[in-house]
């Protein structure tokens, strides 16, 4: 098979899913909001099932629900007419997820959770199934082709499946006014955690805090540097209100220009504007300004008064980078 060959069916497979998702445009609805705002109001959890890929997909749905505030759990359709419908509470609502909707075990599944009297929904892609026809609501997942060059395989219908579930999830956010500091609650872990709730203060209070009066000489500002090993020291009045600071660059360009050393003092060679941030500002925030001042330092301070400082390899250590 040519290269260009393999390329132009990749291309057709995701024209096909792509479509697949703009056509649910014209399912979502008034049912489509109802059901939304059933969930938003839930008094139980939302128990989601399907078999096959659907239920994989059904997962992925449980998973991003919980991510994003609204209590969701996974059972699979085969298991639950096995024992696993004993999890069902009567305040639960249940979403079963299917293309066809006439699986053997869907069928079954459709009749027990009638005869519980739960609240019943259908993420289907046949609006005839005994799966549609029988639920309290209906979300439509029709795709008119899969990818697949038999039009077999599950991958258009479950790209919209998943598609539609985080439809659900996003207007379930919206309702909640779910904010960055709600989903840092259910993700302190990793990368993504970090970002949302790590304050630059939590990293500058591990580092030295390098220190020096504007009257210090060249000697002991070098000493500093050196000593504290951040690449720089924030210069400072007898009050310790931060006055400039100077970094092992600005120590380089004045030794490249030469000059009286021995009667230069800190106040002469200090950068009178140095960059700094907030200990309460976000250490992701502290990475953004970094960037953008191509600068590999921050100092750190609350409210104007000097408290130390954060180093580029602090926000690498951290993994935010």
């Amino acid at each position: 098979m040519q290269k260009t060959s393999i390329q132009d069916i990749a291309k057709n497979t995701l024209l096909l899913e792509a479509n697949s998702i703009l056509a649910l445009q014209n399912y979502i609805n008034d049912q489509f909001e109802e059901v939304v705002n059933l969930i938003h109001n839930i008094q139980g959890r939302l128990v989601i099932s399907g078999i096959g890929k659907s239920a994989i997909i059904a997962q992925k749905i449980v998973a991003t629900l919980n991510s994003t505030g609204t209590a969701s759990i996974f059972m699979h359709a085969a298991d639950a007419i096995h024992g696993d419908l004993g999890m069902i509470q009567k305040d639960d609502i249940i979403l079963i997820i299917s293309k066809s909707g006439e699986s053997p075990e869907i069928k079954v599944l459709v009749t027990l959770i009638k005869n519980l009297g739960n609240t019943l929904i259908a993420m289907a892609g046949n609006t005839s199934s005994v799966l549609a026809l029988e639920s309290d609501f209906l979300l439509n997942t029709t795709v008119s082709q899969e990818a697949c060059p038999n039009n077999l395989a599950p991958t258009s219908s479950t790209t919209a499946q998943l598609a539609m579930g985080d439809a659900i999830a996003i207007c379930l956010m919206e309702l909640k006014g779910f904010s960055s500091n709600d989903f840092a609650k259910f993700h302190p872990g990793g990368a993504l955690g970090k970002k949302l709730y790590l304050r630059v203060s939590d990293l500058s209070k591990l580092n030295e805090r390098p220190i020096v009066l504007t009257s210090s000489s060249l000697k002991d500002v070098i000493l500093e540097i050196t000593k504290k090993r951040l690449g720089l020291t924030a210069v400072v009045d007898e009050h310790e209100n931060l006055c400039g600071v100077i970094t092992d660059g600005d120590l380089r360009r004045m030794l490249e220009k030469g000059g009286d050393f021995e009667n230069t003092s800190a106040k002469d060679i200090m950068s009178k504007s140095p960059k700094t941030i907030e200990a309460d500002a976000l250490a992701v925030d502290a990475l953004d300004k970094m960037r953008k001042n191509n600068i590999t330092q921050l100092i750190v301070v609350n409210d104007e008064t000097y408290t130390g400082v954060i180093h580029l390899h602090d926000l690498i250590r951290e993994g935010l980078i």
